[in-house]
């Protein structure tokens, strides 16, 4: 099953070790990527970074009035949002996994 790989080269802890490092590198990068939803013609615009956290929210004065609507639409561009940011952290996920390669030359 393993035939050509030496696996007494293969070092579980400085695999997970890699794995951390390259975890810790993308929750930087995310923090620097922004993410931004409008719903109701531009009424809510929200914008998250790639951590997932609320860095802007702006609400036009005329939903102040009408709780229904607002809601509805924080609802609708919070989850948009959200969406996006798991999207990239998946890509982000994705191109790390194929990055490492245990069995390969290095």
């Amino acid at each position: 099953m393993f035939d050509g790989i030496d696996l007494s080269k293969l070092n579980l802890n400085e695999m997970m070790g890699q794995f951390q490092e390259m975890a810790e590198k993308s929750k930087e990068k995310n923090a620097d990527l922004i993410f931004t939803s409008k719903a109701g013609g531009g009424m809510i615009e929200m914008s998250i970074n790639g951590n997932s956290e609320v860095i802007d929210l702006k609400i036009d004065d005329s939903l102040l009035e009408d709780k229904d609507s607002l809601q509805i639409l924080l609802i609708s561009a919070m989850n948009d949002v959200l969406k996006q940011s798991d999207a990239n952290k998946k890509m982000m996920a994705m191109n790390m996994m194929s990055g490492a390669n245990p069995f390969g030359k290095k």
